[in-house]
């Protein structure tokens, strides 16, 4: 007798499985409930909670026609020193809102989707790091109205998810551009694991950042904030197509990563002597990689603690923003941004409430020119 085929999933009824609606992905009950409600139907101009669901699952499935689509990742487990980037996302949405209170409207006529949000449950991180029991313990309380068999073939850890949607995501339309919200730096596994799948191009990364992130592991932990490029490096080939900008803080020199790893490092102590000089040489080393699109991952710790200091782990004597600023449109204009991120920002961990709103509205800066360059063309009213 054949074997009876397991039931699947469209690849939109599967987003829905894993994503939730803009901010959602961070799991509230009561405390913050009402402002994540809130914040939902501004962004999806609905009147309640079933019209916010309504309009989302219409987002998942207009993936097919979009540009380019926002996803957050509201995760902070794979941080370390300090936490607060799991409200990343929710404060650059409601930032940008406030920002531009037509920001919806304007989206859509950019054919930008904001798809969402990975649900993260805060005590999981990669699926790899699970007992098969938690993992389904995890199936059970994340699909309870699925079919079991269904079920049991998700993933239920955040980077594991996320790596899953943007297998679905590019399923849909190869050509979309996605722009991730973190959430800490371990996000960016996912990304970069999911566009080593797609694209068929020549791509590379560009990494804005005071740490290298080029562990092969961290206390045993395969995919984490300090260990993503590492990894990612490893897909490229270790060719130089990864290109880390600002690193200032290690406890090896540049030599040593250069050497063993073949990334090509641009320490903060030369961008700040000679900015324009820096930024044709990252240029030009890309060109000489044959790079012919980029995923830009910016962690805002590479910019100056001046700037950004509600951040896990602020570094002084950092990038300058207009710098960042002047790289991410460089690279829009001479290369080409396949993906973008902005990550570790954490809006809690500010030194004032001045400085926290500073490091938002910085985030906010760098989300809304790498989604300009993205699409080549400017996002802002």
């Amino acid at each position: 007798m054949a074997s009876k085929t397991p039931p699947q999933l469209s690849p939109v009824d599967e987003l829905a499985a894993l994503l939730r609606p803009a901010c959602g992905g961070l799991y509230l009950v009561s405390t913050g409930r009402s402002e994540q409600l809130e914040l939902q139907r501004r962004l999806y101009g609905a009147d309640d909670e079933a019209q916010v669901q309504e309009r989302w699952r219409l987002a998942l499935a207009g993936i097919v026609n979009a540009k380019a689509v926002i996803l957050g990742m509201p995760t902070d487990i794979g941080a370390s020193f300090r936490r607060g980037a799991n409200l990343g996302p929710q404060a650059l949405r409601s930032a940008w809102l406030d920002a531009d209170t037509e920001w919806p409207e304007r989206a859509a006529e950019l054919g930008v989707i904001d798809i969402g949000d990975v649900f993260c449950v805060p005590q999981l991180l990669h699926d790899e790091m699970l007992s098969e029991h938690q993992r389904n313990q995890s199936q059970r309380a994340l699909y309870p109205d699925l079919d079991p068999a269904i079920a049991a073939t998700l993933p239920v850890s955040p980077l594991s998810s996320a790596e899953r949607a943007l297998d679905l995501i590019f399923a849909l339309n190869p050509d979309v551009r996605p722009l991730v919200l973190g959430g800490d730096h371990s996000i960016a596994w996912p990304v970069s694991a999911a566009l080593a799948r797609s694209r068929r191009d020549r791509w590379g990364i560009v990494q804005p950042d005071a740490h290298t992130d080029l562990l092969a592991e961290r206390l045993g932990v395969r995919y984490c904030f300090a260990t993503w490029s590492y990894h990612a490096n490893d897909l490229l080939g270790r060719d130089g197509r990864m290109v880390q900008v600002g690193i200032r803080a290690s406890q090896r020199d540049q030599e040593h990563w250069q050497n063993t790893l073949g990334v090509r490092q641009f320490w903060a102590a030369e961008c700040l002597a000679d900015p324009s000089a820096s930024l044709d040489a990252i240029l030009k080393h890309l060109r000489e990689r044959g790079v012919q699109s980029v995923y830009f991952s910016n962690d805002i710790d590479g910019t100056d603690a001046r700037f950004a200091d509600a951040t896990g782990t602020p570094e002084p004597n950092g990038l300058e923003p207009d710098f960042v600023v002047e790289l991410i449109r460089r690279l829009g204009a001479e290369i080409g941004i396949c993906a973008g991120d902005l990550v570790e920002l954490a809006p809690p961990l500010g030194e004032s409430a001045e400085s926290r709103e500073q490091s938002v509205r910085l985030g906010l800066r760098y989300v809304r020119e790498t989604l300009a360059a993205m699409l080549g063309k400017a996002v802002d009213k």
